[in-house]
């Protein structure tokens, strides 16, 4: 399991987020739990205030919140409400041009299931981020490989 999201795995989350109806306070909880810099900052400030907010119900502003604190270089670039879902794009340079933009977007009839959405798959990404762009491989030492020293020194 990785570090950044150690309780439940991205799939798992990300299935139950848009399988549920509504936002429910186990399932905001769980989601809290998997993230690793909420559970290294304790009783923080920060942290307090989300805890408020999940006690409160007050969904989006923890989803909000929650966002800020595990992803000080994302921001939220767009939600919008269309048809009966909405709408969440979250991006790492919200002043470049859409189409230069590589936003990660979510949908989901509850707004704040929407924004979990997208906060999800930006954890997901970034655990798939920390990972090398080439796998490293060993040699495999051939059986007729000897090293041999070429060295003259007389």
């Amino acid at each position: 399991m990785t570090a950044a999201l150690r309780h439940d795995d991205p799939p798992s989350l990300s299935a139950r987020l848009r399988h549920a109806q509504a936002m429910t306070r186990p399932l905001m909880l769980d989601i809290v739990h998997a993230c690793r810099r909420f559970a290294s900052l304790g009783g923080n400030e920060r942290t307090t205030r989300v805890m408020r907010l999940i006690e409160a119900e007050a969904w989006a502003d923890a989803a909000l919140a929650l966002m800020e604190l595990e992803l000080p270089l994302w921001q939220v670039r767009r939600f919008a409400y269309d048809e009966g879902e909405w709408h969440c794009a979250l991006s790492r340079e919200r002043e470049l041009p859409d189409w230069l933009d590589a936003a990660v977007e979510a949908h989901h009839a509850d707004l704040a299931l929407a924004l979990l959405s997208a906060f999800i798959e930006v954890q997901a990404l970034a655990v798939e981020v920390a990972r090398p762009s080439v796998p490293t491989v060993r040699p495999a030492l051939d059986s007729l490989y000897e090293p041999v020293a070429c060295e003259n020194f007389s």
